[in-house]
């Protein structure tokens, strides 16, 4: 792992340790790509019933974790966009139940959810393969806290071993 993508302190805010945590040194474009089939895999176990279902009371479904998944991806992708390009102002923050509750991800074929997810993560990869490798250490505001274009890369990996590990330990 090239020791200048790893996001150093700083560089994000607190609440996004974990997720940072969770792929620390590890070749984070090929993680990220190496999720699309992880992802497919777990969700060929639910089949379309299944992945309507939730592991309790107030809690989202697995579609509505896929979904959520896919628009945090997305998210955070137009952040890292917007700060490798210099952006100056603070990004805005996003209520991921209200987010959840609006795609309305259980109306949705599973097969569909997870080909928009797999095609979100090419065309994600593609943009941060293109971002100039000194972009990467580039620092704004993103819902008033700091986030590098690395940290936020760092951000949608660990993000997303963070719900499959949910989706595993819970909805299995």
């Amino acid at each position: 792992m090239n020791e200048q993508m790893i996001p150093r302190e700083g560089e994000y805010g607190a609440y996004y340790e974990g997720y940072i945590s969770n792929v620390k040194g590890q070749d984070i474009m090929a993680l990220l790509l190496s999720q699309i089939e992880e992802v497919r895999n777990l969700f060929e176990k639910f089949g379309e019933s299944k992945s309507n279902l939730a592991y309790a009371e107030g809690k989202w479904s697995a579609k509505e974790v896929l979904g959520h998944m896919t628009d945090t991806d997305r998210i955070m992708a137009c952040r890292a966009l917007c700060i490798a390009r210099g952006e100056k102002h603070s990004l805005p923050g996003f209520d991921q139940d209200a987010y959840v509750l609006e795609g309305k991800f259980n109306e949705v074929p599973l097969m569909r959810l997870l080909e928009e997810f797999e095609m979100s993560r090419y065309a994600l990869a593609s943009m941060f393969k293109n971002i100039p490798a000194s972009s990467y250490s580039h620092t704004g505001l993103a819902n008033n806290n700091p986030a590098s274009v690395r940290a936020l890369l760092h951000i949608i990996a660990g993000h997303t071993v963070h719900h499959l590990q949910v989706l595993k330990d819970k909805y299995l």
